[in-house]
This record gives structure tokens, C-alpha cells and sequence, in this order.
């Protein structure tokens, strides 16, 4: 059986969860079970596994034969969930679990950073242009001083602007928008100025 619900966020901090353990710790069985739930190929992009994707977010048993899996959507109503699901269950079936239920799970939500190194260098050789990092990497600067009320007239400091999305297939950076959507409603339709090869671009959320 496989079962889909939404749950809007995490469930509140314990000091041990219904099985008697410190929350975030996997079983042996659990990490084995989140290796083969997370060995699921993405529907729409099925060069890419569900770990590798990002989406998956826990294993859990819940006695014997019952699992239930933490799923988060790229974005709220994507239609690949379902299917996500059910190649889950069929899985976990597979491996002698026969009640699966899983949750789709919307805090913390999903970000194109969440994709692995292995996944985005898997996109690339499939001839998707990954999405480029947002999330800040390295050290971050902490400035400590007096506290004083900003100043309202002064301008907001400027986001970082995103490297240029490079070619999949020659590695240049000097490509064109040609539609800000694709196949799927994930992907931006770009060409290649150096050459002239027309590619996906896995847009940055």
C-alpha cells in the first residue's frame, strides 16, 4: 500500500523519537531502505536518481513491515510526485516491505542547491545545463559592531549575479535564452552561441 499526504512541516524537535532513538538516527535497515527508495530514477529526468535529485528526505520504520518516507516536491503540485511514489513502493516492496506510506513533506522546501554533485555532473553529461549554486559556499563574514537602526534612504546591497550558464556539450559560457520553458516546466530552452547546439537549462529555484 502506498499512501500520499502532505505534512506542511517537520514535527517538533524531541529528545527520542516513537522507536527509542535520538531523532536523525537511521537504523541499519533504514539506511539500507533510504539507499533503495533513493536509488528511484526521477520520472521526468531519469538520468538522475531521487537522492541525487535532492528530494528525498527520510526512511522511517514504523514496526514491522511498515515504512514511511519523507518526500519533498520540486515545487507545490509537481505531477512527478505521484509517480515518485509508487516506483517507491514498488521498490520496498520488491525488498519485503509490504505497508509503505509516503508523506509529502513542504518545510524546509526544496531548492535547485539540494541537487548533488553527481546528479548535476549527470544532468551535464546527459546534455542538461545543471542549475547554477545559489546558496552561499565557504566561510561567511559576521560583522560585529553596535547595534544601530539602518538607514531607510540607504540602497539594499546587491545580490550576487549567477555565473553565466554554460553550453553542456562545448563547456562555453556564451549562450542565449529561447524559451523560458521546455519540456518540463523545470527546464528553460537555451542555445549555445559558440556551437550553435540548442540545450536545456535546469532553471535555478
Amino acid at each position: 500500500m502506498v499512501t500520499t499526504r502532505s505534512a506542511p512541516g517537520a514535527a517538533s524537535p524531541a529528545a527520542t523519537d516513537d522507536r527509542g532513538q535520538e531523532p536523525g538516527t537511521d537504523t541499519a535497515l533504514e539506511a539500507r531502505l533510504r539507499r533503495l527508495a533513493g536509488s528511484v530514477l526521477d520520472p521526468e529526468l531519469p538520468v538522475i536518481t531521487l537522492a541525487e535529485l535532492g528530494v528525498l528526505r527520510a526512511v522511517r520504520l514504523r514496526g514491522p513491515g511498515r515504512v514511511e518516507v519523507d518526500l519533498t516536491p520540486t515545487y507545490t503540485g509537481c505531477p512527478a510526485v505521484e509517480a515518485m511514489s509508487l516506483d517507491i513502493e514498488r521498490v520496498l516492496h520488491a525488498h519485503g516491505i509490504p505497508d509503505v506510506t509516503v508523506r509529502s513533506v513542504l518545510a524546509p522546501a526544496w531548492t535547485t542547491d539540494d541537487i548533488t554533485d553527481e546528479g548535476r555532473r549527470k544532468l551535464r553529461e546527459f546534455g542538461i545545463a545543471p542549475p547554477r549554486t545559489q546558496r552561499p559556499t565557504g566561510p561567511v563574514e559576521i560583522r560585529l559592531g553596535p547595534t544601530r537602526a539602518a538607514d531607510p534612504s540607504a540602497a539594499a546591497p546587491a545580490q550576487a549575479a549567477l555565473e553565466p550558464v554554460t553550453c553542456p556539450v562545448c563547456g562555453s559560457a556564451d549562450t542565449e535564452l529561447l524559451s523560458r520553458f521546455s519540456s518540463t516546466a523545470c527546464k528553460a530552452l537555451r542555445r549555445c552561441l559558440a556551437c550553435r547546439e540548442p540545450f536545456d537549462h535546469f532553471k535555478e529555484l
